[in-house]
């Protein structure tokens, strides 16, 4: 399973890495920096129909430097891995960043992976929201500086 998880990891972040990632965006870099420095909580993950925030309530993520993002809850603890991508690095434009999660599990963790649009950031709460391309529901997910 841990040979498996990390194949995911790594197929996801070479996937990403197509999107066009840049180090001469300065939004983008302003995002990592802001993710990367200390604990987020999920203060909102609504799932096509329904809340699920209550699923995650215990849980503090760590964004790491490295790619690595880690949940725990003093009990658990789950890996995953995330990043921030520019699909137009031609300009500095929120519309063209994707903020990606992967979680390989548990099935509920693996809910948050995806590649979200960000609506909304600061140094405290990053908004994002992912429109299927599925079913057509619309999932938000917030995070909150802890």
């Amino acid at each position: 399973m841990k040979k498996l998880f990390s194949i995911l990891i790594l197929i996801f972040m070479s996937c990403s890495g197509e999107d066009g990632a840049s180090n001469n965006n300065p939004l983008l870099d302003q995002i990592t920096s802001d993710v990367t420095d200390g604990g987020w909580v999920i203060s909102y993950y609504y799932d096509t129909d329904s809340d699920e925030t209550a699923n995650f309530s215990n849980f503090v993520f760590s964004f790491n430097d490295n790619g690595e993002l880690s949940a725990t809850d003093g009990v658990n603890a789950y890996l995953g891995s995330w990043s921030v991508t520019d699909s137009n690095s031609g300009d500095d434009s929120l519309d063209d960043l994707h903020f990606n999660i992967a979680f390989a599990s548990p099935p509920y963790f693996a809910e948050l992976t995806d590649d979200w649009d960000i609506v909304s950031q600061s140094a405290s709460t990053i908004e994002l929201i992912n429109i299927s391309g599925g079913n057509g529901g619309t999932d938000y997910l917030t995070f909150q500086k802890q």
